[in-house]
């Protein structure tokens, strides 16, 4: 199980206020401690930008209800590689805002969030602007064929435990197209370990009606059907399953729903 400990990215922007208050309810509800960070590019450092930045920090905390976090971090660096390098030294999860399309900082597309969820060395949950910040109710996990899912089930299962979510093992039946062994051999090590971990699950099978190598869309579809709080994915995508490469990871994590994504 993860030592929980909860990493929150912040551009001070609105987006990053929701990412904040999510990582206080997630840190409340595991117990964690959470630290804030903001990334300093060259424009910040100079003595005056770092101590206006300083105070937009402890402002942002305030109006967000983290007061009293652990602890915040002010580092120099390129955006994407300071905070991958960062995540390196924490355990448990990473939080960050997107502005939808426009991603963190407002420079970043989707590709550049995917960058970063994949350079972090923590599961990391991403949350658009405008999210109304509840814990997960339930939580949507599409059956893959991933060999490392061991990860993302790990961050599930310690999501799910505390806030009593129920884990949605989703699975999208497309025309002629018989499972993999390794898609079966992983819904079952899925199932087994939610069994273990007493945590209460579903197994809904959707048809697609048509063949499409789309998988994001039916997600965000069913998720949203079934008011679930969190869409749970692999950051790399399946040799396999080409249909959860990058542009629909990149589709997840800007879906119309609003709904956080997990990725790990």
């Amino acid at each position: 199980m993860i030592q929980q400990e909860i990493l929150c990215a912040t551009d001070l922007t609105p987006a990053s206020d929701v990412a904040l208050r999510y990582a206080v309810l997630i840190g409340k509800g595991l117990g964690a401690p959470v630290t804030h960070l903001h990334i300093l590019p060259k424009k910040e450092r100079s003595e005056e930008a770092r101590s206006a930045v300083e105070a937009a920090m402890r402002q942002q905390r305030d109006r967000c209800g983290a007061g009293g976090i652990e602890g915040s971090r002010l580092v120099e660096g390129e955006v994407i590689q300071g905070i991958g390098e960062e995540t390196a030294k924490y355990s448990g999860f990473l939080v960050a805002g997107t502005h939808g399309p426009k991603g963190l900082r407002q420079s970043l597309l989707g590709a550049d969030m995917l960058k970063l969820v994949r350079r972090s060395a923590l599961p990391a949950i991403v949350v658009q602007e405008g999210y109304e910040v509840a814990p997960p109710a339930s939580i949507v996990l599409p059956v893959a064929a991933h060999p490392d899912i061991h990860r993302l089930m790990d961050a599930v299962c310690a999501l799910a435990k505390t806030f009593g979510a129920e884990v949605h093992l989703y699975q999208l039946a497309r025309p002629n197209e018989e499972p993999s062994a390794e898609l079966k051999a992983n819904k079952e090590r899925v199932i087994d370990r939610l069994q273990k971990e007493g945590i209460k699950w579903v197994h809904p099978v959707e048809s697609s009606g048509v063949f499409s190598m789309g998988f994001a869309e039916p997600t965000i579809r069913y998720s949203q059907k079934v008011g679930a709080g969190l869409i749970a994915v692999m950051s790399q995508a399946s040799d396999e399953y080409r249909y959860m490469a990058d542009a629909e990871k990149e589709r997840l994590l800007t879906n119309f729903a609003r709904i956080p994504v997990l990725y790990a």
